[in-house]
């Protein structure tokens, strides 16, 4: 088991418990930054950010899983574009915006970037004007990275001027 899964088995009932769903974990290496991505139906408050925040750092502290050393602990919303990683992350996400960079050696190119039409358990459709048939599936394991993009010309373009691309 790697050190982020150990952090995420960690961590994640505290999430819960405070009323938030966990999105990610990284552990960057210099300098050494643990980052917590957490987000809540209706958004994330500070207030109860920080509470979460001071109870994830006690349990960090106190565990095996803990980085060497001196770590800064980052507990924050993913934002507006936001990392995808596990299928339910890409299900959540079906009809936005999406770029997505594969691993090295998988066939076609490395970058897409389209609609996310789909996510099933093996991987996800994007539609695409690079791929001949409009659309392109991508195995999860085949996945480097991937985000959603924020529509900032449609955001600017919409009445109130806020909305990402659905």
């Amino acid at each position: 088991m790697s050190r982020i899964d150990e952090l995420e088995r960690l961590v994640a009932p505290a999430v819960a418990e405070a009323g938030f769903e966990l999105v990610d974990i990284e552990l960057m290496p210099n300098p050494r930054v643990l980052r917590v991505s957490v987000d809540a139906e209706g958004g994330v408050v500070f207030d109860r950010l920080s509470e979460l925040s001071r109870r994830i750092s006690q349990l960090v502290d106190e565990s095996a899983a803990a980085p060497n050393g001196h770590y800064d602990l980052e507990v924050s919303s993913p934002g507006l574009e936001r990392p995808l990683r596990r299928p339910e992350h890409f299900r959540r996400a079906v009809g936005q915006l999406v770029k997505v960079r594969t691993n090295p050696g998988v066939e076609g190119p490395r970058r897409a970037e389209g609609v996310l039409a789909a996510a099933t358990d093996e991987g996800i459709k994007v539609t695409t004007e690079d791929h001949a048939e409009g659309e392109r599936f991508i195995a999860y394991g085949d996945i480097e990275r991937a985000r959603t993009v924020f529509d900032w010309q449609g955001a600017l373009a919409s009445p109130g001027g806020k909305g990402a691309k659905q």
